[in-house]
């Protein structure tokens, strides 16, 4: 059974930490690690966390040794990882019981080394487990197959459902930025050649329109977008105002759902 390393930062996330860390307990794959690290929260998180990973040793929680932000989280998370898999998850966001199981069937069968799913919306208010969670008509749904210049246009991946092969692509870290690093890791698999498989089954949970969301407000990430796809990417200006348009269309049409 291949080992899934599962990435979560955590800063002052205490009221919704622990349903997201039972979400990957919970698995049918029960082969998981979980690799947190907390942001020097200020909240109780880190000690939520001890006592998580007293209760089952798949926790395995370690702070930062200063506040660096969500990317820079991920990668001390992503640098201890032993798995087969790297998977992310932000500590508002819940895993669906059979996520890990079949995405790595998923990921098996299709030889895919970046695979992402559909994923479910909740709202910020939702207090219940995964194992609770009703679906509803709230889809965000995935494309079936996403190569580098479609991820141009705009990102199709669900960060939370996000799983890179680490045997086919190695360790790949995130690329030192204060927002968009997620997107800027599945740009830079995907220009070494590795396209991204869509399976179309929601498996995730993501929660909308809160306000400490990693992910919040995103119409905000207007200037990082367009960093990203003029410093990192190298685009053109008229290419990185079709990416960036790409990129605000789908932030709408996402919000509405």
């Amino acid at each position: 059974m291949p080992l899934v390393s599962v990435v979560m930062p955590v800063y002052n996330s205490v009221t919704t930490l622990g349903a997201a860390v039972r979400s990957v307990l919970t698995q049918t794959h029960s082969d998981v690690e979980l690799l947190v690290t907390d942001d020097q929260s200020s909240d109780g998180s880190m000690d939520m966390l001890m006592d998580l990973a007293r209760q089952d040793e798949r926790v395995l929680p370690k702070q930062a040794p200063e506040r660096g932000g969500a990317g820079r989280a991920r990668n001390l998370a992503i640098e201890r990882a032993r798995g087969d898999y790297v998977a992310f998850l932000d500590s508002d966001d819940m895993w669906l019981p059979e996520k890990a199981e079949r995405q790595v069937a998923f990921a098996r069968e299709g030889s895919a080394p970046l695979t992402f799913t559909s994923y479910f919306k909740m709202d910020a208010d939702y207090a219940g487990e995964s194992t609770d969670f009703v679906p509803n008509g709230r889809i965000v749904r995935a494309r079936e197959h996403v190569d580098y210049r479609a991820m141009l246009v705009r990102d199709h991946i669900g960060a939370l459902t996000a799983m890179y092969d680490r045997n086919a692509l190695g360790t790949r870290l995130m690329p030192e930025m204060r927002k968009r690093q997620d997107y800027a890791l599945w740009l830079s698999i995907m220009r070494d050649g590795a396209d991204a498989r869509g399976l179309a089954e929601p498996l995730a949970v993501y929660r909308a329109h809160q306000a400490d969301s990693l992910s919040s407000n995103k119409l905000s990430l207007v200037p990082y977008n367009w960093d990203l796809y003029r410093r990192h990417e190298g685009l053109s200006v008229p290419r990185s105002t079709r990416a960036l348009a790409g990129a605000v269309w789908q932030s709408l049409r996402n919000s509405r759902i």
